[in-house]
C-alpha cells in the first residue's frame, strides 16, 4: 500500500529557506542537490512509512511520528491512516526538542 505524502506548510518553508540559505552560502547546484535528496526521502515514506526512526526528542508514547535522515538534515512526518504529513525539515545538529512539539500541533 503507497501512503499518500503531503508537506505542511511549515515543511514547505523549511524547504524553501533550506534551498535558499544552500544556494547563497554553498552553491545553487548543492541547493537542488538537497531538494532532490528530499524528494527521495518522501517517496521512500509512502511505501514504507513506518521504517523510519521515533525522534527521540519527543515524549514516550507518540509512536506515529518518525523521521528519516539525509545527513546532516532530518525529516519529520507523521503517520495518519493512509497519510503521512511531513511537518519538519532541518539540520539535525540543532536542538529540535521544542520546534518539534510546535510544529506537530500547529499544522
Amino acid at each position: 500500500m503507497a501512503y499518500t505524502v503531503r508537506f505542511s506548510r511549515s515543511a514547505r518553508r523549511d524547504l524553501s529557506e533550506l534551498f535558499r540559505w544552500i544556494a547563497r552560502n554553498d552553491a545553487p547546484s548543492k541547493a537542488e542537490m538537497v531538494l532532490d535528496r528530499v524528494e527521495e526521502a518522501a517517496k521512500s515514506i509512502a511505501s514504507m512509512p513506518f521504517r523510519g526512526s521515533r525522534p527521540l526528542e519527543l515524549p514516550a508514547g507518540i509512536e506515529n511520528v518518525r523521521q528519516v535522515f539525509f545527513k546532516p538534515y532530518r525529516v519529520i512526518y507523521r503517520v495518519s491512516g493512509d497519510e503521512v504529513v511531513i511537518h519538519l525539515i532541518a539540520d539535525g545538529r540543532r536542538n529540535l526538542q521544542a520546534l518539534l512539539l510546535r510544529r506537530l500541533t500547529e499544522d
